[in-house]
C-alpha cells in the first residue's frame, strides 16, 4: 500500500508521579508528550514508515513543543495547525503491588476540543495511503466528534482506507453523560481496519457475545467496509507483569493469531496498544503477510512496555531482533 499514514487526534502533555509515589506525594512530575494517534504516528515513523499528524495545538510553548516532538521522530507536521486555547493534560499515578495505575484527565476546553473541526481534509489527506482515527476524539468533545466524522467521510470519498482504534475512554464519556455508542458506530461504518475487541463491539451493536469470534462475525455483518479486526489479549499477573497475545480476524472468516509473550518487570504500559496498532499498520502498509505483521505488532507492543513515555521509539531492526533473539544478555 503506497502513501503515508495520516493520524488525526489530540496531543497531550502527560505528567507522571515518580514510581512508587501517589500523585503530588512529593512535588515532582515527569513530563511526556503523547496522545493515542500521535503515538501511532511516531511509532510508524520510527519503524521507518511515512507518517503524518493532523491536529490542532495551542499557539504557545506547550503546543510548539508537541509539534517539535513529532518532528524529532520524523513525523510529517504539515497538517498540524495552531489556534488560541490551552493544551490538554493528563496525570498518571503509576501502579505498584496491588494498586493499579490511575489517570486523571484535564483536557476540557483545549484548543483541540474547541477547534478540531478547523482541519481542511482535502489538504491534510493529500498523498495519504491510510487515515488512522480513534474513539478518543469524539469522547473529548462534540466538536471532536464532528471533526472525526468529517475526516473519515473525506477519506471514504477519496477511497483512502480508514483505520479505527476503539480506544474507549469511560471517564471522558461519563463526564459528557454519554456512552458514545452512536458516533462510534458511525466511525466503524467508515473503517476497513478496526482495533477493537468484543467489549467495543458489544457497546456499538448493543448486544452480548459468547466470545471474540462471535463478536467479530457480528461486526463484519454489521459493517460492510470492514475487512480486518485486530485486538490484543492481556492476562494480568501483577501490575507490572502480563501475558500479551494478539488476534487478527479477517472478513473471510479466517483468524491469524500471535503466540502470547510473557512480559515481566514492565516499565510503562501506557501506549502499548498504540505501539501494537503502529506495528500492525506498518506491516500491513508494507504488504507483509498477516502472520508476520501481527507477530511484529505484538513484539512492538512488548518493546513499548520496556520504555518510559507514551510512544514507542523502536526501529524495525530492533523489533526484528526481539522476534529472532530471546536472549537477555547485554549486547556488547
Amino acid at each position: 500500500m503506497s502513501g503515508k499514514l495520516v493520524c488525526f487526534g489530540e496531543m497531550l502533555v502527560r505528567l507522571t508521579a515518580p514510581q512508587g509515589e501517589m500523585l503530588l506525594q512529593t512535588p515532582q512530575l515527569a513530563a511526556h508528550i503523547g496522545g493515542a494517534e500521535a503515538n501511532v504516528a511516531i511509532c510508524v515513523s520510527r519503524l521507518g514508515g511515512h507518517a503524518a499528524m493532523a491536529t490542532m495545538l495551542p499557539d504557545n510553548p506547550l503546543g510548539h513543543a508537541a509539534r517539535d516532538e513529532l518532528r524529532r521522530h520524523g513525523v510529517d507536521v504539515s497538517a498540524v495547525k495552531f489556534a488560541s486555547g490551552r493544551m490538554g493534560l493528563y496525570f498518571l499515578t503509576p501502579g505498584a503491588v496491588l494498586r493499579p495505575s490511575e489517570i486523571i484527565y484535564d483536557r476540557a476546553g483545549s484548543a483541540f476540543a474547541e477547534q478540531a473541526d478547523a482541519i481542511v481534509w482535502a489538504t491534510a489527506l493529500a498523498g495519504a495511503g491510510m487515515l488512522h482515527v480513534s474513539g478518543i476524539t469524539p469522547a473529548v468533545s462534540a466538536t471532536g466528534g464532528e471533526a472525526a466524522l468529517a475526516a473519515v467521510a473525506a477519506a471514504n470519498a477519496a477511497n483512502i482506507p480508514v483505520s479505527f482504534d476503539g480506544n474507549y475512554r469511560a471517564k471522558l464519556w461519563e463526564a459528557r453523560k454519554e456512552t458514545g455508542a452512536p458516533i462510534l458506530r458511525k466511525l466503524l461504518e467508515a473503517a476497513t481496519l478496526a482495533f477493537i475487541d468484543e467489549r467495543d463491539i458489544a457497546l456499538v451493536l448493543g448486544a452480548t457475545f459468547a466470545d471474540r469470534n462471535a463478536a467479530a462475525a457480528a461486526a463484519f455483518q454489521a459493517f460492510p467496509k470492514l475487512q480486518r479486526i485486530a485486538a490484543t489479549t492481556r492476562t494480568t499477573h501483577a501490575v507490572d507483569a502480563f501475558s500479551l497475545g494478539a488476534t487478527l480476524h479477517h472478513r473471510d472468516g479466517t483468524l491469524t493469531q500471535a503466540k502470547p509473550l510473557e512480559l515481566g518487570n514492565v516499565v510503562d504500559r501506557i501506549g502499548g496498544g498504540d505501539a501494537f496498532a503502529g506495528g500492525l499498520l506498518h506491516g500491513l502498509m508494507k504488504d507483509w503477510p498477516a502472520e508476520d505483521a501481527l507477530t511484529f505488532a505484538l513484539h512492538t507492543a512488548a518493546a513499548k512496555h520496556g520504555q518510559v513515555g507514551d510512544a514507542s521509539h523502536a526501529s524495525e531492526p530492533q523489533i526484528r531482533a526481539l522476534m529472532s533473539d530471546g536472549g537477555k544478555d547485554v549486547k556488547r
